[in-house]
């Protein structure tokens, strides 16, 4: 199967030549999916409150919306929009030096770690995909540090040193996004060694 070609910015050329450049098929399908959600949920404004993270909902058994919690988005049309955009780039970079299969362990294991949390801790309502890509985000962070030797643009190795110092500021002050990217980096620790797989 043929390979993307290799990117023309310096922060994609560093993912192509420490991973494996390969077309984003998993990142793709999920992104679909995710946007399929937003159009659904823009289409009937109820549909939200049905789908979302919601403690007392949980609590009296609507377990399932910790997972659905994960593809619909609190933030609208324009944060769904962000939240879109971020999955497909950090989605691709994270299958390039991941692979599938650790790519769906670091996506949903971070998001649904962090939907958890949320649940039990820091945001009990809402819902978006945005601590799965900080899961992915932080692993990606990992993938930089110890892949030094391989010269990362210098504005992309300071963002990966900050982020996990970022990610337990993040936790203070109880946002929810803090504790995936740090999830992020120890999944990333132990999974980044066979990064092509999948």
């Amino acid at each position: 199967m043929s390979t993307p070609t290799m990117p023309a910015n310096p922060i994609g050329a560093f993912f192509a030549r420490v991973g494996a450049p390969r077309r984003p098929w998993l990142t793709g399908a999920v992104f679909v999916v995710t946007a399929a959600a937003l159009v659904a949920q823009l289409a009937d404004e109820s549909l939200l409150g049905h789908v979302q993270r919601d403690a007392t909902a949980i609590d009296a058994g609507q377990w399932w919306r910790l997972i659905t919690g994960m593809f619909f988005q609190d933030g609208g049309l324009r944060g769904g929009i962000f939240n879109l955009v971020a999955l497909a780039v950090v989605g691709t970079l994270a299958e390039w030096c991941f692979g599938r299969v650790r790519w769906l362990v670091l996506y949903f294991g971070c998001g649904l770690f962090g939907q958890f949390l949320s649940y039990v801790w820091l945001n009990p309502v809402g819902a978006g995909n945005s601590m799965c890509v900080a899961g992915l985000l932080g692993a990606l962070a990992v993938v930089v540090l110890r892949t030094r030797a391989a010269q990362p643009p210098r504005g992309l190795f300071v963002a990966a040193v900050l982020i996990g110092p970022l990610a337990v500021l993040d936790t203070v002050v109880h946002d929810n996004h803090g504790m995936p990217a740090l999830l992020g980096m120890v999944l990333g620790l132990l999974l980044s060694p066979g990064r092509s797989a999948g």
